[in-house]
């Protein structure tokens, strides 16, 4: 992988895998973007205060059979609390992002546009959809803003900017998700996790 020197500090950065699109600079908290012609300062990374966690950046962890390397975190307010979702890269180079809601933990996985779920009209509360022999309830709509970041992600994400999202609960208890933000849009297809199916390998 390159090495790359902070264009704000000139610290040497050293992306961990080549599908990382930006990350944070240690030393003076700036966020980059890493695009093909090069380098591009991103905004500052937020504050990201530390509270009691099962895992943090940069930790191995374990979930079934499946090892995962932390390699970003987000920080996300949504007015009355926050919530975090980290950016992890399975043993198998797959990228998988895993949130931590008040204890509460969902693994998923990014769906290209060809695998988004089909609806009509627009999506409420009580709305369904169904997708992969599944009938998903939306169970909540609302917004986040992001407040903090640290380490490196797949896609670009901005302190300060307002997403919209939505959580659809499966019959068969699988999670749909879906952020919106300024037209553009992404889905997202996971389960729960029970807190005693995560083993913190290496911190």
């Amino acid at each position: 992988m390159s090495e790359f020197n902070c264009p704000n500090c000139g610290t040497l950065l050293r992306p961990a895998i080549q599908q990382v699109k930006m990350l944070s600079c240690e030393s003076c908290t700036t966020t980059i973007l890493l695009e093909d012609e090069g380098l591009r300062l991103a905004g500052e990374q937020g504050v990201l205060h530390q509270v009691p966690m099962l895992f943090g950046l940069g930790d191995e962890i374990q979930i079934n059979a499946a090892r995962y390397q932390i390699l970003g975190q987000a920080r996300f307010s949504y007015g009355r609390g926050t919530w975090d979702e980290f950016w992890a890269l399975r043993e198998d180079q797959e990228s998988a992002w895993i949130s931590v809601d008040e204890g509460d933990l969902i693994l998923q996985q990014s769906l290209t546009r060809s695998e988004w779920p089909r609806y009509d009209g627009y999506l409420q509360l009580g709305s369904t959809v169904e997708y992969d022999a599944e009938i998903f309830a939306v169970t909540e709509i609302g917004s986040g803003e992001c407040t903090g970041l640290q380490g490196s992600f797949g896609h670009t994400l901005y302190v300060g900017e307002t997403y919209q999202f939505y959580n659809l609960q499966g019959d068969r208890g699988r999670v749909l998700s879906a952020e919106m933000q300024e037209g553009s849009r992404e889905w997202f297809l996971g389960r729960w996790l029970d807190p005693f199916e995560v083993e913190v390998l290496h911190r």
